[in-house]
């Protein structure tokens, strides 16, 4: 009669030991904390210098960007902007990659692993950088960096901002996308909206450990020619106020013509775009009014 009190209690034991077993065979996700660069194509890199040195005021390296030789564009210590030479008109996404920062690079790498993501094998750059690379599931170029402990770059008193706030691109598989993004890395929704209240073109999937977002461009048109590509694959740089980064804008030289205007998310906003066409857009940290269609649900970046 007192065995079977025994064999449960045994058998609670086994269960729990086996339960911690399991847990240990499941790595935990290191912190994702924000974007460190985005890398971009482009027909001529050298015709774009003067756009991202003269009127975004940006200092250009000819490395510093994990993994890359090619120049790249600096926006602080932590985060870089990156052109590769790629054949007029071959690329129908000029957004080539976006690189997030981690903590702990091997520790992601046995994460996506364990997960079932195949990735590129973790490497050291000579700066300290490490690093790895993969795609997700709809093919853009994701990399997660380990930046090294100190660098040193100065910036400009006419540097237009220093902060890249968030990198969009079209998405034609919103749920393959979620399950990636959101399910895997534990990205979640930053806001939400469209043209029409009850739409939702624009989704924004903020990293879990910051304030830097992925902004998914939802139906889109198959056939979008290159202009309308340029503007749904762009990059956001963050400012305190727009209608000050314009007017440093027309100092550098900058000669467009569109203005300052209130997005549908209540933020400040300019859009310019380089000589192959993507966007790039001037927004303020935080929103002057109430946006449309949903209400913020994570923080707001700061600069």
């Amino acid at each position: 009669m007192r065995r079977a009190p025994i064999i449960l209690i045994l058998s609670l034991v086994a269960l729990h030991y086996s339960a911690s077993l399991c847990g240990q065979d499941q790595p935990v996700r290191p912190a994702i904390t924000g974007i460190t660069h985005v890398r971009l194509w482009s027909a001529d890199p050298r015709a774009a210098v003067d756009f991202y040195s003269k009127v975004l005021g940006l200092t250009s390296r000819d490395a510093g960007c994990a993994g890359m030789v090619r120049p790249c564009y600096i926006l602080s210590e932590h985060q870089q902007i990156a052109l590769e030479k790629g054949a007029s008109g071959s690329q129908a996404n000029l957004l080539a990659e976006v690189a997030f920062a981690t903590a702990d690079a091997m520790g992601m790498h046995r994460y996506l692993q364990a997960h079932s993501i195949r990735a590129e094998p973790v490497t050291r750059d000579f700066n300290g950088t490490v690093h790895f690379s993969f795609q997700d599931p709809e093919g853009l170029p994701i990399t997660f960096v380990q930046p090294p402990a100190h660098r040193q770059f100065t910036t400009s008193a006419s540097q237009i901002s220093a902060r890249l706030i968030h990198a969009g691109f079209v998405v034609r598989d919103r749920a393959a996308e979620d399950k990636f993004y959101k399910d895997i890395l534990g990205f979640h929704v930053y806001w939400h909206g469209g043209m029409k209240d009850e739409e939702s073109n624009w989704v924004d999937m903020q990293v879990p450990d910051g304030t830097d977002w992925l902004e998914y461009m939802l139906n889109v048109p198959a056939n979008a020619d290159k202009h309308t590509l340029g503007v749904m694959n762009h990059i956001a740089l963050g400012v305190p106020d727009v209608h000050a980064a314009e007017r440093q804008l027309r100092t550098n030289g900058w000669n467009g013509t569109e203005q300052p205007k209130i997005g549908r998310d209540g933020k400040w906003q300019l859009n310019l775009y380089d000589p192959d066409g993507t966007r790039v857009e001037l927004m303020e940290f935080t929103p002057s009014q109430k946006p449309c269609c949903s209400d913020y649900s994570g923080p707001h970046p700061k600069p």
